[in-house]
């Protein structure tokens, strides 16, 4: 019998995890309190589907499309629900207010996920009856199409509840990761800020333009990071290995992280260099043609991704 999640929240996120479950066998509630969230979910998440069943990652979109149902209330979306996935603003008090709604409409095994991108779970979830069951999974924008998901519990979350988690992560044909400790922006973010922040100063201080960062990542570290991640690929850098590049290289990398003193790259002056150099941004349209573009590239990548064996 498959098992049933409901998606709170039908926005991007919301609808994009919706796909992720329905594509993998499992009957998917979707709820919003925007009515008009709710009416256009289900023929966004069929589109969804459609392209993923075109590029050969889907079997039967339309069998898939119809695992997804919509609900008139909360308490209807997550009933017997297995999985609850969150995807309300980034604020606190909202964070609070659904958890314990969620806490109260659920069965004591349903496990309770937030997407939240920075909120560490522990500051929404402590005076709940049932917190152990509580974690963040933090996706990646879209994760139908980006598949990490980050899972992190808060001190009081189960070991079983994470190992649970990490099961159905895998088996809906997601790859999670597991933050073995809170900490604010989780793994992603903190590494995606490290790069953001050089970027942002490299840039600001005149040393490269915006179109040539990008093209330094997307036709050069890109190419490896998108099937390698930086500890395998300086293992194949060096003779032997990741201690033999540390050696080599360490004395370049400790310069370049004092070289010079980091200045604030987010401050007014900074950000207008950066955003005088992009040139003048994208119309609505225009970057709706981007976003198309960009989900088309990843739907290309996640293709070849699957049916490339890994080494």
């Amino acid at each position: 019998m498959p098992e049933t999640a409901a998606i709170i929240g039908c926005g991007l996120i919301g609808r994009a995890w919706a796909t992720v479950f329905a594509r993998a066998g499992w009957h998917v509630r979707v709820f919003d309190s925007v009515p008009a969230q709710v009416d256009s979910a289900r023929g966004l998440i069929a589109a969804s589907l459609a392209d993923l069943a075109r590029a050969g990652l889907v079997d039967d979109a339309g069998a898939a499309a119809l695992r997804v149902s919509t609900a008139a209330g909360l308490e209807d979306a997550v009933a017997g629900a297995a999985w609850v996935q969150e995807n309300l603003p980034e604020n606190l008090d909202v964070k609070r207010e659904i958890f314990r709604a969620l806490d109260a409409a659920t069965a004591p095994r349903t496990v309770l996920a937030s997407s939240t991108s920075a909120i560490p779970a522990s500051q929404f979830t402590e005076p709940l009856r049932g917190r152990a069951r509580c974690l963040v999974a933090h996706p990646v924008n879209p994760p139908h199409l980006v598949p990490v998901v980050e899972l992190c519990g808060a001190p009081w979350t189960a070991a079983t509840t994470i190992e649970r988690a990490h099961a159905v992560m895998t088996d809906v044909g997601q790859v999670p990761i597991v933050v073995e400790r809170e900490i604010d922006g989780f793994i992603l973010n903190r590494l995606q800020g490290a790069l953001l922040n050089e970027a942002m100063r490299l840039v600001g201080e005149g040393y490269v333009s915006p179109e040539d960062v990008d093209k330094t990542l997307a036709h050069g570290l890109g190419l490896r990071w998108s099937f390698m991640g930086p500890f395998a690929t300086i293992d194949l850098n060096a003779p032997g290995g990741v201690a033999d590049y540390c050696a080599r290289y360490s004395a370049i990398y400790r310069g370049l992280a004092g070289d010079p003193p980091r200045p604030d790259v987010w401050d007014a002056s900074n950000v207008a260099k950066v955003v005088n150099a992009l040139g003048a941004p994208m119309s609505a349209a225009q970057r709706e043609q981007r976003m198309a573009w960009r989900d088309a590239r990843l739907l290309a990548l996640a293709r070849h991704k699957v049916h490339e064996p890994p080494a």
